[in-house]
């Protein structure tokens, strides 16, 4: 069994591949995000995904509401309101502002150390040979462990079904040497794929651009291999917190302490059984 937590370089390697490629990703950069939601309709017309009529309230631009088990990617719009650090124009003494938008697409994480994965009764959640983490459909027996066990709440079990889904970052089309849909679709290339190493590079260059530029905000975020989670799969640049665009700000793989909390278990088991015996030994030898 593989490492719950802590440092992993190589989770397909762990995982028991031993002739793998390299481990792939994506890195969203939010910042050139303009909110097309290209990358919403080419994951569900690749994956066919059925629609989520329920979802469009006609309230917002964000029509898909959340990630979910028809919804591989989410375009979220975050609308806030900025202090331009001037003087309103009305004549009230206000100072005046304006409404920007952040936009992100959000994906699963494919983290390095995946709870879901770790929790499937059934084998149904593996880690692949390049390094995500799938869901085989046909072997998903709709428990819904997986789903409380993810720290981003992706995972979800689709309505009349039952059985868990997300994304696969298309799996089946890294079998034959293709991106992810998602990222072949996008635009203004917010969301790059490839190898994931030189996607963090990348990043970080990125990152340092914008904060050379006066961009303090930017940040990255699912970039550091030693965060809660041992690195994402699928990592962002941000240009506010976390939270704003709601994800966790410290997210941590929900199984991390179950090796300890079994050894406690254990313990406490044998000290029970310690004092019955104790006490049995006792009243015998009276």
């Amino acid at each position: 069994m593989g490492r719950l937590s802590g440092p992993l370089a190589d989770p397909s390697g762990d995982a028991g591949y031993a002739d793998r490629p390299e481990r792939v990703g994506f890195f969203t950069d939010t910042s050139v995000c303009i909110g097309c939601k290209a990358c919403e309709v080419a994951c569900k017309e690749w994956n066919a995904l059925p629609a989520e009529d329920d979802v469009l309230t006609g309230m917002s631009y964000d029509n898909t509401g959340q990630l979910g088990a028809s919804t591989y990617r989410h375009v979220a719009f975050v609308e806030r309101t900025v202090d331009l650090g001037m003087p309103g124009l009305a004549g009230d003494g206000g100072d005046a502002t304006e409404v920007r938008w952040l936009m992100s697409s959000d994906v699963c994480k494919h983290c390095t150390h995946a709870a879901c994965l770790d929790v499937c009764p059934t084998g149904s959640l593996i880690r692949t040979e390049h390094g995500t983490v799938l869901v085989q459909e046909d072997i998903c027996n709709g428990c819904g462990y997986c789903i409380p066990a993810c720290p981003y709440g992706v995972i979800d079990q689709r309505p009349g079904d039952g059985r868990a889904f997300k994304c696969t970052m298309c799996q089946d089309r890294l079998g034959v040497g293709l991106q992810p849909a998602c990222a072949t679709a996008c635009p203004t290339e917010s969301i790059r794929f490839g190898p994931l190493d030189e996607l963090r590079a990348e990043a970080d260059e990125r990152l340092a651009a914008l904060h050379d530029r006066g961009v303090d905000d930017a940040r990255l975020y699912g970039h550091d291999a030693g965060d809660g989670v041992g690195g994402a799969g699928a990592f962002f640049l941000l240009l506010d917190e976390p939270e704003v665009y709601g994800l966790p700000p410290d997210p941590v793989v929900t199984t991390r302490d179950l090796p300890s909390m079994w050894r406690h278990a254990a313990a406490a088991a044998l000290a029970v059984a310690g004092a019955v015996a104790a006490a049995f030994v006792g009243r015998t030898s009276r």
